[in-house]
């Protein structure tokens, strides 16, 4: 969810003390959004909430159609959406986007997820993509901002007023996995967990130390390849981050969605 820039993601491993490097150095980075730890994770019951239909826009998502973005539901409406910070379900413990429910982003970008959705049925019939988090206006980012300042957790986020990340453009989602039932399948880690499971650079080290397994890993690599093959950019420190561009290009040729 994102509120740092993609290109920051980096992480040195060290020969050894491959765990101990992962929880000692790399977790302060993040490509577009706050973070949470296992132990201060709350279970979502997501498959009660995914949106699958456009319904009536509210009059925040009405500012962010005139801004040009598209909701996913009006190109396919067989992606699932759960938008995590329309709920307390998340690293803050209260809803955050108020009426924000559906995952607006560029059209292009959503015409990409469209894709990547055919190439995942082409392979499982029965899965489908399920969307947590797309585009967020800066005004919810300030906000996220404030609440976060003087707490634990300002380590985190990102000031907004000294960066932009490419949720703020429209131009990333976070996404998963969910069957038929809409459940999100098992993928080492939950969405937004800030941990060494989190991460996509090293996963075989992961297997081997028991930290995912290899049906999780299995489940992640589905989940690039459709993404992937439909032309998104991948974020080495969160499984589920997904770009529509890099973001050098998105600085360059998308507009920060800010109302204020």
């Amino acid at each position: 969810m994102s509120v740092s820039d993609p290109q920051v993601c980096k992480w040195s491993l060290c020969q050894s003390g491959v765990i101990a490097v992962f929880l000692a150095s790399s977790f302060l980075l993040s490509c577009h959004s706050p973070k949470q730890k296992a132990e201060e994770s709350v279970p979502m019951a997501i498959e009660e909430e995914i949106v699958t239909e456009v319904d009536p826009y509210t009059d925040f998502e009405k500012r962010l159609v005139d801004f040009g973005l598209q909701d996913i539901a009006e190109v396919d409406s067989t992606i699932g959406v759960k938008m995590v910070y329309a709920t307390p379900d998340n690293f803050l413990g209260h809803v955050l986007y108020h009426g924000l429910n559906h995952a607006f982003m560029v059209p292009a970008m959503a015409q990409k997820l469209s894709k990547a959705q055919q190439r995942l049925k082409a392979l499982r019939p029965d899965l489908s993509l399920l969307i947590y988090d797309a585009a967020r206006p800066l005004s919810i980012q300030r906000e996220m901002w404030e609440s976060v300042k003087g707490t634990p957790n300002v380590s985190f986020v990102a000031d907004p007023a000294k960066g932009r990340g490419m949720h703020n453009y429209g131009a990333a989602v976070d996404i998963t996995l969910m069957d038929s039932a809409g459940k999100p399948l098992p993928m080492g880690s939950e969405h937004d967990y800030f941990g060494p499971e989190a991460r996509i650079d090293h996963e075989a080290e992961l297997l081997e130390s028991g930290l995912i397994t290899e049906e999780e890993l299995s489940n992640r690599k589905l989940l690039r390849r459709v993404m992937t093959e439909s032309g998104f950019v991948t974020c080495v420190s969160e499984w589920w981050h997904f770009n529509h561009i890099p973001s050098i290009r998105a600085k360059q040729e998308l507009k920060i969605i800010d109302f204020e």
